[in-house]
């Protein structure tokens, strides 16, 4: 394995902790953002942070982690698609 792809490469409970994160970053920020009334880009951002928390409990097999999250995206999304469609 070459040194580029040897470095670019992550343990899967890297890949884990890294998609939690950045999921809770993300999540933040669109809370930062609609406390600001900073539309639409706060909704934009959590739908980002519901797939990528969505993600990583697949990853982690956390049945309640996905539901929670599963119905949060789809929340964000109906709302997303109502707002663009207004």
């Amino acid at each position: 394995m070459n040194s580029i792809v040897k470095f670019f490469t992550l343990t899967t409970r890297q890949t884990d902790s890294l998609l939690k994160w950045l999921g809770t970053a993300v999540t933040l920020a669109g809370a930062v953002l609609t406390s600001l009334a900073i539309d639409p880009v706060n909704v934009y951002l959590f739908n980002a942070g519901s797939l990528l928390f969505l993600i990583w409990a697949v990853r982690i097999r956390d049945t309640a982690l996905i539901a929670v999250n599963a119905g949060l995206l789809t929340i964000y999304a109906v709302g997303t698609v109502r707002a663009l469609m207004a």
